[in-house]
């Protein structure tokens, strides 16, 4: 008598007349969007789409040169950032991490660069140390070359990217631009070749928070199938080697690996198609049948499925309604006017009274502008400035200390309210800060 178990019955394939090819092919679609993301990282620092200028202490965003002091700014436009990553998480999984995070998209261009220089040698050499000597040479230099690269585009978003490629050019490792430069090529480098997807299952804790945020309504990577005699799946396991981060989908829907990339969706479609049915893996609003959602409002079909996806979008519309008005309404250039009250007043020696005022003004503007000053209330006066207007180039900043002179009065006042304004180029209206003009009661 036998122990051995007979091997379990391979499924019965019943082949049909081939299916035509699916309308949407999402590697197709992810290796474009992946394309415009790369395209997006590069071009922001430079084009001052977003960076964070360290060494000046400066902040831009759509073009804006924002100061640290204006913080109220910065906090809505990172906050609106945030909660749009939080808030693609909820609705459409982890969407963000297969279509437009910069790890994934580095991760799968070295392994389609590994592949290429696997394939390349297999070609031209004929042994097999030979061949490895060669796919290994080409694959190191690449990533060499765009270690650099991306180190540089990456320090760019946080030091102004002339002064970096200076420093590049010179081989910079003393300051602090240099080692940082270079670290963050070291750091590129070994992520490239060692690293990779591990770092979204071990490092990156965004795949351990969408487990959190998910909801019964939240989109998935689903396989659905039948049981027993009446499921469609040949055990071909071509979802399975397609994987890039070596799950089996089939499993479960909710692995904590899988970031919804769709490329299993394409394996099944591809194979499934050929013997006459259709694939059996889908995207889906949790774990609904695909078919159950076919006819659906269009705003279901977007992911607006419940009252709380409406009040996600309410507090998106806020965020960005918050940052459109704090840009709008900010000011070009700052203006300051203080007085100076260490000296109430000073008698000048042509009859005139000067009290002393606290002057910056700060460019913030990427070109130069002039700034006019004036004052109301108090006839001849004016200030003691080098010239009027005056020229600040971009990002300069005037400070001083200045004397606002005006004829003595003999009216029996000793405090005199004034209006000082000052008018940028840009600017609609001039700024205005009220304040006194202190003379003595009587002239000595």
């Amino acid at each position: 008598m036998s122990d051995v178990t007979a091997p379990a019955a391979k499924p019965k394939i019943e082949r049909l007349p081939p299916l035509p090819p699916p309308e949407t092919v999402y590697r197709r679609i992810r290796k474009r969007i992946h394309l415009i993301c790369f395209l997006a990282f590069v071009a922001a620092p430079f084009t001052n789409l977003m960076r964070f200028d360290i060494p000046r202490q400066r902040f831009y965003f759509a073009g804006f040169e924002l100061w640290i002091s204006e913080f109220a700014i910065i906090f809505f436009a990172m906050m609106f950032l945030m909660f749009v990553i939080a808030a693609s998480a909820i609705i459409h999984g982890r969407i963000y991490c297969s279509y437009a995070c910069p790890q994934m998209i580095f991760s799968e261009w070295s392994q389609g660069v590994e592949r290429w220089a696997k394939g390349l040698a297999q070609k031209r050499m004929k042994t097999a140390r030979a061949r490895s000597l060669l796919a290994n040479g080409l694959f190191y230099a690449v990533l060499a070359v765009a270690s650099v690269f991306l180190a540089f585009v990456f320090t760019s978003y946080f030091v102004e990217p002339r002064d970096l490629l200076g420093r590049l050019l010179h081989f910079d490792l003393v300051t602090v631009g240099g080692i940082t430069g270079a670290t963050v090529t070291l750091i590129t480098f070994l992520d490239f070749t060692l690293v990779r997807q591990k770092f979204c299952t071990t490092i990156c804790p965004y795949g351990y928070i969408q487990g959190m945020l998910q909801d019964q309504h939240t989109l998935l990577v689903s396989y659905q199938d039948g049981t027993g005699e009446a499921k469609d799946c040949i055990e071909c396991k071509k979802c399975v080697r397609v994987c890039e981060m070596g799950i089996d989908i089939r499993t479960s829907p909710f692995q904590i690996e899988c970031v919804h990339c769709g490329d299993c969706i394409d394996a099944c479609e591809d194979v499934l198609r050929k013997v006459g049915k259709p694939g059996l893996i889908h995207y889906t609003w949790g774990e609904l049948p695909k078919a159950a959602t076919k006819h659906e409002p269009w705003y279901r079909r977007w992911g607006f499925r419940d009252a709380k996806r409406l009040v996600i979008l309410l507090i998106m519309a806020f965020y960005l309604t918050g940052l459109g008005l704090a840009l709008s309404l900010r000011r070009p250039v700052l203006v300051e006017i203080n007085p100076d009250r260490s000296t109430l007043y000073k008698l000048l020696e042509d009859g005139r009274v000067a009290n002393l005022i606290r002057l910056k003004l700060a460019n913030r503007t990427g070109a130069a502008t002039h700034v006019r000053l004036w004052v109301e209330g108090l006839p001849g006066a004016d200030l003691a400035l080098p010239a009027n207007p005056i020229l600040l180039q971009p990002g300069e900043t005037f400070e001083r200390t200045v004397e606002l002179r005006a004829p003595y009065v003999p009216d029996g006042q000793d405090v005199h309210p004034i209006r000082i304004l000052a008018q940028a180029d840009a600017a609609r209206k001039p700024d205005a800060e009220a304040m006194t003009f202190i003379t003595p009661l009587k002239r000595k």
